[in-house]
């Protein structure tokens, strides 16, 4: 198992992307190292809703996991040992679990849901622009224009500059915040999404017990 990159490591060029295997879901986990954002509408993107806006600062104090992939269908049933989803293939990300299945599956694998602002760090990963740097959709996503209304199998877009694949389309991805008092926030947009909301900044949300096959996710953790 790799250990997590130094703290002190210049966070705008990291010297090499580390990862680990978990030997609970066998998939890959990628150490985001801590550093400063702007949370929110990317500059220039004249897409945002107002639930973006305004655009903050935000301090990662503290590196941290994260799943190269959204959780597959064969993770999934390795953990859990059902497997839900609307789409079926176990390379493809698991789909219909609700955030409380979500939240129970990263908790038995020794993981967490991510934050909001987690989340949108890692899919930023050191750009600020609205779509890991100057990739257009096609490039980096499934989503309505290319998906033939389904969900593909993980990884295969271009992945970010951490090396994250499926941060934008495929399936909307539960974090660990609360959208309001009712609703948790889902980011990144699915399959079905239009090309509007494919962008880091975007924002979904669900009450927590509901299955949809638009949403997945992936597991964060220290």
């Amino acid at each position: 198992m790799a250990a997590p990159a130094p703290q002190g490591q210049s966070q705008l060029q990291p010297a090499k992307v580390v990862t680990k295997t978990n030997p609970k879901d066998g998939l890959t986990y990628v150490w985001i190292p801590p550093g400063k954002f702007m949370m929110g509408c990317s500059p220039g993107d004249g897409d945002c809703d107002e639930d973006e806006k305004p655009a903050h600062e935000v301090t990662i104090t503290k590196g941290f996991w994260m799943a190269q992939t959204l959780v597959t269908q064969v993770a999934y049933r390795r953990v859990v040992g059902s497997n839900p989803s609307f789409f079926h293939g176990d390379q493809r990300p698991v789909d219909r679990v609700s955030w409380e299945d979500a939240k129970a599956y990263c908790e038995a694998v020794g993981m967490r849901l991510p934050s909001e602002a987690e989340w949108e760090y890692a899919a930023r990963a050191n750009s600020s622009a609205a779509r890991y740097g100057e990739a257009d959709a096609d490039t980096i996503a499934w989503y309505k224009a290319n998906s033939y209304d389904r969900s593909h199998e993980v990884a295969q877009k271009q992945p970010n500059a951490w090396q994250l694949y499926d941060m934008l389309g495929n399936l909307w991805e539960w974090t660990s915040d609360w959208y309001n008092s009712d609703y948790v926030a889902l980011r990144g947009g699915s399959w079905s999404t239009s090309a509007k909301n494919i962008r880091v900044s975007a924002r979904a949300w669900d009450a927590p017990d509901h299955h949809r096959k638009f949403w997945g996710f992936r597991c964060a953790g220290e």
